[in-house]
């Protein structure tokens, strides 16, 4: 038998127990359904990651969010969601994947692994974490490769190649250099990503500079090989010995799901949903995006600081309708 909710949320992300608290304050009935840990992409983060943003622009639902230094590390943002989650601890379902979503006339019905669920309002807020952009290369299978990284111990006395050039590229070869690895970076561009946090920069820049970081910039891996990895630059092929490459090329949200659920997307490389502005209902009635998602591929449009209020918009629209 299905479970019948006002409102089910597909996904646990800070985004996701927003739009709970959201439901929570109004009264609704709802459930959150995460295929995952609770903030899964967060628990994800490399160990030793630090936010850009200050805890208190990462607060939603007006619950405190306190940290040991203005910008909080990856373990107390997952203790302060852990907290935030406690009160919302009937209402979720994790491990629990989504398998279909099909709309008959104006009811949902959302089956999972485990069960299947009922609402006339759907919130996506599924993030982008969960799907590496691939570097679609001869090799990339091979299990030398990986596209998470959580920590430099693994890496130590290894010839590692790094690619990409954001943060989380950045602080991996950063740290792996630290822990005394061996450290290469390939870089499509012609410099370190200008939206790389304004602290960390110049560090990166200063360890290529000084040779402990290797760089080859305007280049890109062509094949990855089990002892060596070739990379082509503006003028040549270079063949590098190598035991690890961390393919850090940013990730993409699950936009497939999106149009399996009828949401229009943009013809173009953004690849943007279609939803309205105000209330963030999509083309399909009844149906909601909420946090990073809404930016399609561009994926730096929308963070936890500037889509907590997604949540309010949201379920205003609902209580209104």
């Amino acid at each position: 038998m299905s479970e019948s909710y006002q409102v089910i949320i597909i996904g646990a992300g800070p985004i996701g127990l927003a739009c709970g608290l959201a439901c929570q304050k109004k009264g609704l009935s709802f459930v959150i359904i995460e295929k995952g840990a609770l903030v899964n992409s967060i628990y994800n983060y490399p160990a030793n990651m630090r936010f850009f943003s200050t805890s208190e622009k990462l607060e939603i639902g007006g619950i405190p969010f306190i940290s040991k230094e203005p910008k909080p590390n990856r373990d107390e943002a997952l203790e302060y969601f852990r907290r935030v989650a406690a009160q919302l601890k009937t209402h979720l379902r994790l491990f629990e994947g989504v398998e279909t979503v099909d709309k008959k006339e104006n009811l949902f019905e959302v089956k999972t692994q485990k069960s299947c669920y009922q609402s006339r309002n759907v919130i996506v807020a599924t993030g982008f974490y969960d799907l590496p952009k691939l570097l679609n290369v001869p090799g990339e299978e091979l299990p030398k490769v990986q596209h998470y990284f959580t920590q430099g111990h693994p890496y130590i006395f290894k010839k590692t190649i790094v690619v990409g050039a954001s943060n989380s590229a950045v602080d991996a070869a950063l740290e792996i250099h630290r822990k005394g690895g061996d450290v290469t970076m390939v870089v499509r561009g012609d410099q370190i990503g200008e939206r790389v946090k304004y602290w960390v920069r110049p560090d990166i820049m200063n360890r290529i500079e000084e040779g402990s970081i290797k760089a080859y910039f305007n280049a890109e891996i062509v094949e990855i090989l089990a002892d060596q990895v070739i990379i082509k630059t503006t003028d040549k092929m270079i063949n590098l010995p190598n035991d690890c490459v961390l393919a850090l090329t940013g990730y993409q949200p699950n936009l497939e799901f999106l149009t399996h659920l009828g949401v229009a997307l943009s013809q173009d490389a953004r690849r943007k949903p279609q939803y309205h502005p105000d209330t963030l209902e999509t083309n399909i009635s009844g149906l909601y995006l909420a946090g990073v998602i809404c930016g399609g591929l561009e994926t730096h449009l929308w963070f936890i600081e500037n889509s907590r209020a997604h949540a309010d918009m949201i379920i205003k629209d609902i209580c209104h309708k």
